[in-house]
């Protein structure tokens, strides 16, 4: 096959999908890894993909992260069937912390009546847990608009008040290579450390966010327990040799 063939294939197979590996275009096009290898490198230099460890993926536009609303109408079900199966996970008398976002702001309703204390650096969750009588603290920090998350460095250091049972995050990508991401570096820190002080860790996602790879990469995927809505048997596999899965289905 020749050079611009081999280049064809390769752009054709990530116009269906987010990212390749380089054993997958190995027997897409019968060369060689490092004559692929080279492929992949003179289209990242013509700025046609993005070269990742292990393969590559599609370069991502250069758009604003999804503001609070937009993200809470999206896959409203599935998070709230994802949700409540993690709520079902907390125990009487667990220290939480409850990551900023859309997914985890569902579990407040489930966690009524516990009796578990919440750390949370999410301004959008304060009014449910004041509702649902759960006590709750709110780290310091920087006042995210778009997601109304607390960040910085105020945020980070402020959880060393405090160690957890369990931690809960949302994130933006899963993806086998490049773990957990998310767009915000800052944002990426504070589920890092609030992991890092918790007994058990889990990412709560609907099933939109495999494949996706965003900017600030928050760890692996062996550093969390992944709770999600259905994902194809293929993919539940690729998981499950990283870490535990917990497949959420109706």
């Amino acid at each position: 096959m020749l050079t611009t063939e081999r280049h064809q294939v390769i752009l054709n197979s990530l116009k269906e999908k987010q990212s390749i590996k380089i054993q997958e275009l190995v027997e897409l096009t019968s060369a060689s890894e490092s004559t692929i290898r080279r492929d992949l490198t003179e289209l990242e230099e013509l700025q046609k993909l993005e070269r990742v460890f292990g393969g590559a993926r599609k370069i991502a536009p250069n758009e604003p992260e999804p503001s609070l609303s937009d993200k809470a109408a999206k896959h409203l079900r599935e998070k709230q069937l994802v949700a409540q199966y993690a709520a079902s996970l907390v125990k009487a008398g667990d220290a939480l912390f409850l990551d900023a976002g859309t997914t985890t702001s569902q579990m407040i309703p489930f966690l009524k009546g516990k009796d578990v204390t919440v750390v949370t650096n999410g301004l959008s969750h304060l009014e449910a847990l004041v509702e649902n009588g759960i006590t709750a603290y709110l780290t310091g920090g920087f006042i995210k608009s778009r997601t109304r998350a607390l960040v910085g460095p105020q945020a980070t250091q402020s959880l060393e008040n405090y160690r957890f049972d369990k931690s809960f995050l949302g994130v933006n990508g899963i993806d086998l290579d490049n773990g957990f991401t998310t767009p915000d570096p800052e944002e990426a820190a504070v589920k890092r450390r609030a992991c890092d002080l918790s007994r058990s860790c889990y990412v709560l996602a609907d099933q939109s966010k495999y494949g996706n790879v965003s900017f600030a990469h928050i760890f692996g995927l062996s550093r969390s327990a992944l709770i999600i809505d259905s994902l194809p048997e293929a993919a539940v596999d690729g998981i499950e040799r990283h870490t535990t899965i917990k497949v959420v289905t109706r």
